[in-house]
């Protein structure tokens, strides 16, 4: 299955946009001075753009870690929406959990620093959350689809929760450990997600 590439969390390319743009500012500055002590006019002056221009690009210093999200869900949601080919919904799952986290050489050590911070600073663990909900959501709507259920269902929520986990766990064991591949990671946590819902749609 061919990698879709995009930037910012879960997807590792560099963005040519504006939006990606500026959320390459933001990080870089996030990590050289503090997300705390970065005010949202600090940005704006190093983009050389206005306090007021950069809120129609981001609604808020939070948004900025994350790049492009809304973007990045859709080409999930395109990844998923490929033929089965035969695949379980497991193997689904787990291609579009590695497609969509693929990161490019070039772009590895961007990523990770990124990563690094949604993981691990304490003010963006709640808008953190507010992301892994959509994130789920989208997971959630392809497994009710494939088991004919709805979406806010028990079970769709649980395996879309269980794909977060292999997901984030991929990337806290990435980033304590630089040698080991993503991918890699991904794949081992993902033969445990195809396990658990194997049953489901026989």
């Amino acid at each position: 299955m061919a990698a879709v590439r995009r930037s910012g969390p879960l997807g590792g390319r560099p963005s040519a946009t504006t939006r990606g743009h500026l959320s390459a500012v933001a990080i870089d500055m996030f990590i050289e001075r503090g997300f705390d002590e970065t005010s949202v006019d600090d940005i704006a002056a190093a983009a050389g753009i206005a306090r007021r221009t950069l809120f129609r690009y981001y609604p808020s210093k939070n948004s900025l870690a994350w790049g492009e999200f809304d973007d990045h869900l859709d080409g999930l949601r395109r990844i998923l929406a490929e033929p089965a080919a035969g695949r379980s919904l497991g193997e689904e799952l787990r291609d579009a959990i590695v497609s969509f986290n693929a990161v490019p050489a070039e772009a590895v050590e961007s990523h990770r620093r990124r990563m690094r911070l949604l993981l691990t600073v304490p003010a963006l663990q709640a808008h953190s959350m507010i992301m892994y909900a959509d994130w789920r959501q989208v997971i959630a709507e392809h497994c009710a689809a494939r088991i004919a259920a709805r979406s806010t269902d028990h079970i769709p929520q649980t395996v879309a929760w269980m794909a977060l986990g292999v997901a984030l766990a991929a990337y806290e064991q990435w980033l304590a450990e630089p040698g080991v591949e993503l991918e890699a990671l991904l794949r081992t946590g993902c033969d445990l997600l195809i396990d658990s819902v194997a049953a489901l749609t026989g």
